[in-house]
């Protein structure tokens, strides 16, 4: 039990080490305001540092001027908004059966048609061996597989939504969405074949987005990401040519370009930007995404009117202007009919949500099925039948 008397006692540490960061984090602010400033004057000079800079650190890459501030357009009357987003059960030995379950929420929401919303959810449970264990081979336990496996059905069944909702025949502007980033950092370190095998359905589930003419993007609330910051550090370094590993030992803390941490993009985006506008475009340069091939990320921020949210999207949607600014105005409208959050995301969750009432009853039907087919000899362990008769 948590004793609330003696955590008391700690907060006004706490209160008083937010002051200190908060003085500080406006000293960075400024610091920030000017190097932008310097960026947007030489911003060709600072590409070329980027591009012949050997940096232990990633810095998004500017795609549009600096100085990009675009109102983005209202959203069409009549359109279609697509999301999807996922929740687990993670398997337990002390269960009486080593399984996982995965469920898809997903809606289908229509603006100015008539037509009726779709709200669902895609069960599914995996017992298979390979679905268990296949995994191990590369060293990944069975429960951090599990939400790799998460986010490919999230992808795929986002693109099979918008392949039977387009089968209709309907050609209304239309966005699908998906929470967190596009930026997959779980991939780092994993194996070719495992990458692979997570990665290619994903991809052609964006492929199928893209062919159907339906922009492809995900919502990062409170994003925390300082890949811009990384950018302005460049005109921290006192060398013409930015080398971490010849100057700094590859060791970037404490060198002068260390200055601006922990300043999010956010921060700085949140002076730059007015309510309904987005920032110039980016991409990522992050190591991870050199396995995506020609599905490069690139993102820009928006001031949403309650924080500055983060949008990523393939390179395909930043190619093709009509689509982006589709996607944009359309998002942009979910948040303000979500109040502060798009709704089609939020509902999309609340279909997905897996509560703890439902992992009991999930394992309990699973026992209740055991006895039926005369398996009832399989039981919970010791451990987890004593932790469901606890009175604490």
């Amino acid at each position: 039990m948590l004793d609330f008397s003696k955590l008391a006692g700690q907060l006004p540490g706490l209160s008083r080490y937010l002051n200190q960061e908060t003085v500080a984090n406006r000293q960075r602010l400024q610091v920030a305001q000017a190097l932008l400033g310097q960026a947007i004057d030489q911003q060709s000079d600072w590409l070329e540092r980027v591009q012949s800079a050997g940096l232990g650190f990633s810095p998004a890459v500017p795609l549009e001027p600096l100085t990009t501030k675009v109102t983005i357009p209202p959203a069409p009357p009549v359109h279609t908004v697509l999301a999807t987003d996922g929740s687990q059960i993670a398997p337990s030995h002390h269960e009486a059966v080593y399984c996982y379950l995965i469920n898809i929420g997903y809606v289908l929401l229509h603006y100015g048609s008539g037509r009726l919303p779709r709200l669902d959810s895609i069960p599914e449970v995996f017992y298979q061996p390979q679905d268990l264990y296949q995994c191990r081979q590369w060293g990944i336990r069975t429960e951090e597989w599990l939400g790799h496996r998460r986010t490919q059905l999230e992808a795929i069944i986002l693109a099979e939504l918008a392949t039977d909702w387009r089968t209709t025949g309907v050609q209304e502007p239309a966005v699908a969405l998906v929470d967190g980033s596009l930026t997959y950092w779980f991939l780092e370190g994993l194996p070719a074949a495992a990458r692979s095998l997570i990665l290619t359905p994903i991809f052609e589930a964006w492929q199928v987005c893209q062919r159907l003419g339906v922009p492809l993007m995900s919502y990062l609330s409170a994003g925390r990401s300082l890949e811009v910051m990384n950018f302005l550090r460049l005109g921290l370094c006192p060398h013409l040519v930015p080398d971490c590993q010849s100057h700094c030992d590859g060791h970037t803390e404490g060198a002068p370009c260390d200055k601006l941490k922990p300043l999010r993009d956010t921060t700085l985006m949140q002076t730059w930007l007015a309510p309904g506008q987005r920032g110039p475009l980016w991409r990522s340069t992050n190591r991870i995404l050199e396995h995506y091939g020609e599905q490069q990320v690139v993102f820009c921020y928006v001031n949403v009117g309650i924080e500055i949210a983060r949008i990523e999207f393939p390179d395909w949607v930043a190619q093709a202007p009509e689509l982006l600014n589709q996607g944009l105005s359309l998002l942009l409208a979910q948040v303000g009919k979500g109040y502060g959050y798009p709704v089609a995301l939020a509902e999309a969750h609340n279909q997905a949500v897996v509560r703890t009432g439902d992992r009991a009853r999930f394992f309990a039907m699973i026992e209740e099925q055991l006895q039926r087919s005369g398996l009832g000899q399989l039981l919970p362990s010791a451990k987890e039948s004593r932790k469901r008769e606890s009175l604490a």
